[in-house]
Formats: structure tokens, C-alpha cells, sequence
């Protein structure tokens, strides 16, 4: 029997899904499968609606070796793993004459952990374990939500939290779930032949096809213990945001309260002097602590440099000391060591990675008004992280709706790494970038109106014009808008501000949960919705509910932010721009995706308006606007609000006509 052709494989997979075929799609299989056999690397974007993942998991899954696929989004993990995964196999399987097998593989802290569950929580106060169940009172919500993992924890084949409806507080989630560095080993656990964290590692180890986050595929690269089994394609969907959530794996964090947690969970294993050196340590640190103004610290200062040596000296002799002591005294003595352990460990790589002083750390303070100061460090860059680690050994497949930036993939492929598209060179990376376009007829579906009378965003400003725009706007949509804002004060203000000028509902993100926000945003056409960071990318509205979409200002990365200026400056100072680098490459990537928002259905129409002048007047406007759908562009403020009412008009009649 004659292997079968890709198009034969797609043409079945799209069928078995119920979807349609699409040009963009086929382009994408066909790239796919040569960088896959060729062993290169492709950055493809591919636009809402083309059907990417189908346009991947089939040349993977054709090839036949092992693929790791790792996602941003937990929704698109679970379209993975519960639809589009189990057709497409279902549906290759005669035409391969083979079933690959599949699996989902996690942080061990996204399982139910059944040592913590039947055993209990180390105590902070006192010696061994309290029972985490009689300790909360059955009518609070905690008490409720720690019932019904013990029952859930019955009923549980995979143990995963994601898999939990609904779900419950991380409070409760930490009572019944150990980090990596807490758990014992399933060697040395009573409960490891039944753990849900191992059985899923298991299940990884036989797969074809590993399904993953982007957190643990970052842990895998930086931590150097594989978590990961072999692979030889790796394929990173929505890879837009591996940058942020790589930098989140590789930031430390110390805050007084994390130091006296850990000072706590030693002080019953080691003896008094030993304990003392680690407190008196934190005490000097949380003086400091106290007076921490926030920003970045371009040196460590002598007084923090000190109290951070005297941390990381104390912790490493409470480290030493709980590796030679015993106290059979203490219940489960080896869970409550492991917990301790672990959080005296973190305290000392940080207090160390920060006394070092690596010239490619950013280290600054943070102030938060709940949580009180934190000091952190993170990497100036993960470029050269990503090319080392990720680039090596396997063919690497990148996959967004917004990659290309300005017009090519240069932006988003240095933040990888990558060097400029077609440069030859020893050990450098080989990559293409290829853009299969959209189903989408942009120009037809969507209007880019661009604000351009409005006067320009001050920072911290009020902008009344700003407000009586958004007004007129909405007013002549009839509601169905979803405002982007920059910042969450921004996002509260015109919430609190539309309430009094407009009869329609304005939900405000941080009201309510995402999820149920979404829902009755989609579920009324009047009713519109106001947030910030995770609406601009997590929106999928189609239909008339959402035909306007806002956004107040160009989303440049704060002045202050302290990561985002020491990245800026260290392009300035190669001799680049670090301004485009780094703050309008930030921009695009939310705009883009901001403006993605709008149309997610072919009958979709609808208006993206922009309320900042700059994206029509200043010279970046122009890098920006190439980042977006190709949508019709306007600065006509009249033409505008005579579009908004005749979709709003059409949108009424249909759905009288449904109705």
C-alpha cells in the first residue's frame, strides 16, 4: 500500500472535525512537513480561522516521531486534547495504519498531590502535620472547597486542577498540591505508585504526541532536568507569548514574608543557633524591606548587598543542617523536611543569584499595596536562553495569528533568538518565516479608525475628549463594544463614567470572573465590556455581540517598568533602537492581537478604533498599523459613527428576522 499523500491526510482530518479546508491551512501542512523533514525551524502565522491546528498536528503526526506540542492557553490545551486530537487520530488511523497515542503533561502542582490530601499540610507554628480538613470550618469557603477535593479526589482519573468544575481558591489548591522541589519522590511516598503527577508523566513516556504549557516547556529549558520526554519536533502554539511566560519561569522573587515562612518550616528541624543566624538574617531583611521605594536597582546597594549575603550564607548552613539531622519526634518527618527544604532553597538561589550580580539580570524592588514590597530579578534578555536551548537538536515550529511585525518576522524571531531571516552562519539557527494569510476578507469585514482630532494621551491624565469619543461611539453601535484599555484605572474610570452617560450594561473586568464576563458580554448585544491585559488576547466573541472594538491608547509598556527600560537601554547602548525593540514590538503584539478580536467569523463586521492620535501622526504609527489586520483605514470621524449605525441597524434586522 502507497503511503499517503499530505492532502489525503488533511482532507480527512478537516472532515472528521466537521471544518472546511482552507488554502492557508494546506500552505501551512506543506511548510510544516518540510521543516519537520528537513529538521529547520518556521515561524508561521496563521490567522483566526485558518485552522492551525489541524494545519500542524497533521504533518506532525505523519511523520511519525515523537512531538511536543506546548500552548499558552488552557483553552486550547483542552481543544487539543479533547477534540481535535481524538478525531484527527480517529480519522488518520486507517489511512496511517497506526494510532498515535496521545497525552496531557503539566507542573506537578497542577495535580492533586495524595500524600498532602491523606496526611495533611506541614504546620508553619508547631511540630508535624495538622489535618487541613478538621483545621477549616466546614461552612467557610474554604472548609467547602477542601470537602470537594476529597470527594472530587474519589472520582478523579487524572487529578489535574484544570479538570475540576468548578473550580476552586489557589488557597485551597496549595492545601492539596506540592511544588517539584516539596515532593518526596514516588520512591520514598507512600502514595507514588497512585500519583497523578507520575501516572501523567507515565502516560507522556508512551505518547507520540505530548501536549504542554509554555511554563513547563520554559522549565524544561532552564532548569536542565528534563521533564519533557524525547521529542523530535517541538511544536509552540499561540508563541506570541513565549517570551513573557519563558521571563516569568526565569524571575526570582523575595519578599519578608516568603523569608519567614521559611524560617519557620527549619526552625523545629535544626538546632536553635542555626535557626537564629537564619532569623536573624530575615530580620535585617525585612528592615530593609520596609523602606524599599519601587524601581529598578541598577547597582545592589552595600546595606541590601549585606543583608542578601547574610540570607544566603544562613540559608545555606540551615540547608546543610536539615541534611544531617533527624528528629523522629516530628510526624511524617520527611514531608515536613521536603517542605522546609524547598522553601530555604529558593530563598538561597535568589539572595545568591542577586549577590552575584550577572551584568544580564535586572534586579529592581516592587511595592504592592497588599502584599507590601518584593525584590526581583529577571533576565535582561531570554534570547540567547531560547537559542541555546530550544534551537538544538529538534525542529522547532512556531505558530501565532501575530508574529509578523511591522511586515516581517525579524521582531518577533530576535526576541527568540533567531538571527535575521536567511543569514548563513556556524551554529546559527535556519529558519523561515511564512505568512499563510487568513479566510478573513479584512478590508470588507473590518474599518481602522484612528482617532486623529483627539489630543494626545498624557500620562496619568484625564481625557475627557478621550471619553465623550468613546460615548458617540458606542452610542452609534448600540453597545456591543469591547474597550481595550491600558491600564486597569484607565479601564475602572470609563466604566464608572459610561454607567452615568449611557443606558446600556458595561461590565468591568475584576466584577466578576473572565470566564462569566464573557459570557453575558457575548449573551446581550447592548451590553459592553471593559478590562485590560487579558481581554486584549482572550476574547473569541463572534457574531454581533462584539462589532466595536476600542482601545484608549497605544499599549507601550509603562515608563517605569523596570524590565522593559533595562531592556530598552541595553539595545540603545548596542547601538540599536531600543524604543522600537522593545516598547513599540510590545505594542504591536497587543494591538495585533487586540484587533484580532473583532472578527472571528466570516459574517463578522465590525470597527477597531483607536482613541490615541499617535498611531496616524508619529512615525512608529506606520510600523504599528503594518502589524494589524489589513482592515480599511479612516481618520473620519463622521464616516465612522455612519458605518457603526448601519452594522448596528443590519445586526437588528437579522436578528428580528431570526427572532
Amino acid at each position: 500500500m502507497t503511503k499517503p499523500s499530505l492532502p489525503e491526510l488533511l482532507h480527512a482530518a478537516v472532515a472528521a472535525v466537521g471544518g472546511t479546508e482552507r488554502p492557508g491551512q494546506v500552505t501551512m501542512a506543506e511548510t510544516v512537513a518540510e521543516a519537520i523533514d528537513d529538521g529547520s525551524h518556521l515561524l508561521v502565522q496563521a490567522g483566526t480561522g485558518t485552522g492551525k491546528s489541524l494545519g500542524y498536528l497533521v504533518p506532525a503526526l505523519a511523520h511519525g516521531e515523537r512531538v511536543v506540542v506546548a500552548t499558552a492557553t488552557l483553552a486550547l490545551q483542552r481543544q487539543l486534547v479533547e477534540r481535535d486530537l481524538p478525531r484527527t487520530v480517529a480519522a488518520l488511523h486507517p489511512l496511517l495504519r497506526r494510532r498515535p497515542e496521545f497525552a496531557m503533561l503539566k507542573g506537578r502542582s497542577n495535580y492533586l498531590c495524595l500524600h498532602r490530601l491523606h496526611e495533611g499540610v506541614p504546620q508553619e507554628e508547631e511540630e508535624g502535620l495538622f489535618d487541613q480538613f478538621e483545621a477549616a470550618a466546614p461552612s467557610s469557603k474554604l472548609g467547602r472547597d477542601l470537602l470537594r477535593l476529597r470527594d472530587w479526589a474519589d472520582e478523579t482519573e487524572s487529578g489535574d486542577r484544570d479538570n475540576l468544575t468548578p473550580g476552586v481558591s489557589d488557597r485551597a489548591w496549595a492545601q492539596v498540591s506540592v511544588s517539584s522541589r516539596e515532593c518526596l519522590g514516588a520512591t520514598r511516598c507512600a502514595y507514588g505508585q497512585e500519583c497523578f503527577a507520575e501516572m501523567a508523566r507515565e502516560r507522556a513516556k508512551l505518547a507520540e504526541v505530548v501536549v504542554t504549557n509554555h511554563a513547563l516547556l520554559a522549565i524544561d529549558a532552564i532548569e536542565g532536568a528534563p521533564v519533557l520526554p524525547q521529542h523530535e519536533v517541538l511544536i509552540v502554539d499561540e508563541a506570541h507569548e513565549l517570551v513573557s511566560r519563558v521571563t516569568g519561569v526565569a524571575t526570582g522573587e523575595l519578599t519578608p514574608g516568603q523569608v519567614n515562612r521559611a524560617v519557620r518550616r527549619a526552625a523545629k528541624l535544626v538546632d536553635e543557633k542555626v535557626a537564629d543566624q537564619l532569623q536573624t538574617a530575615a530580620e535585617g531583611f525585612e528592615r530593609l524591606m520596609e523602606l524599599a521605594l519601587p524601581g529598578r536597582l541598577e547597582e545592589v546597594p552595600e546595606d541590601l548587598g549585606y543583608a542578601l549575603m547574610a540570607l544566603r550564607d544562613a540559608a545555606r548552613t540551615v540547608i546543610s543542617a536539615l541534611g544531617s539531622t533527624r528528629d523522629k519526634s516530628v510526624q511524617d518527618e520527611d514531608a515536613v523536611r521536603k517542605q522546609a527544604l524547598a522553601s530555604v532553597e529558593t530563598v538561597h538561589d535568589v539572595a545568591e543569584r542577586i549577590t552575584n550580580g550577572s551584568e544580564y539580570d535586572v534586579v529592581w524592588y516592587e511595592r504592592h499595596d497588599r502584599f507590601g514590597a518584593s525584590l526581583r530579578v529577571a533576565p535582561m534578555s531570554v534570547s540567547g536562553l531560547l537559542r541555546e536551548k530550544l534551537f538544538t537538536d529538534r525542529s522547532v515550529i512556531l505558530t501565532s495569528a501575530t508574529l509578523k511585525l511591522g511586515g516581517d518576522f525579524n521582531g518577533v524571531g530576535a526576541s527568540l533568538g533567531l538571527p535575521p531571516e536567511g543569514t548563513q552562519g556556524d551554529d546559527l539557527p535556519v529558519w523561515k518565516g511564512v505568512d499563510v494569510g487568513s479566510p478573513f476578507d479584512y478590508r470588507r469585514q473590518g474599518i481602522l479608525y484612528v482617532a486623529q482630532h483627539l489630543a494626545r494621551p498624557a500620562r496619568d491624565g484625564a481625557r475627557g475628549d478621550m471619553l465623550d469619543e468613546l460615548t458617540e461611539l458606542i452610542e452609534a453601535a448600540g453597545g456591543r463594544t469591547l474597550g481595550l484599555f491600558s491600564s486597569m484605572r484607565g479601564a475602572q474610570a470609563a466604566a464608572e463614567e459610561l454607567r452615568g452617560r449611557l443606558d446600556m450594561p458595561i461590565l468591568l473586568q475584576g466584577e466578576e470572573t473572565l470566564g462569566e464576563l464573557i459570557k453575558n458580554f457575548a449573551a446581550d448585544e447592548e451590553t459592553c465590556l471593559f478590562g485590560t491585559l487579558s481581554l486584549w488576547q482572550g476574547v473569541d466573541v463572534p457574531g454581533p455581540s462584539c462589532q466595536l472594538v476600542v482601545m484608549d491608547k497605544i499599549p507601550f509598556p509603562r515608563p517605569d517598568d523596570p524590565l522593559m527600560s533595562a531592556r530598552q537601554k541595553a539595545v540603545d547602548e548596542a547601538g540599536g533602537n531600543g524604543f522600537m525593540a522593545v516598547a513599540a514590538t510590545h505594542a504591536a503584539l497587543l494591538m495585533a492581537q487586540g484587533a484580532g478580536r473583532l472578527v472571528r467569523a466570516s459574517g463578522d463586521r465590525g470597527v477597531v478604533a483607536v482613541l490615541d492620535p499617535r498611531l496616524a501622526t508619529a512615525r512608529y504609527g506606520s510600523y504599528l498599523r503594518a502589524s494589524l489586520p489589513d482592515f480599511w483605514y479612516t481618520t473620519d470621524r463622521n464616516q465612522v459613527r455612519r458605518s457603526l449605525a448601519a452594522i448596528d441597524a443590519a445586526a437588528k434586522e437579522k436578528g428580528a428576522q431570526d427572532a
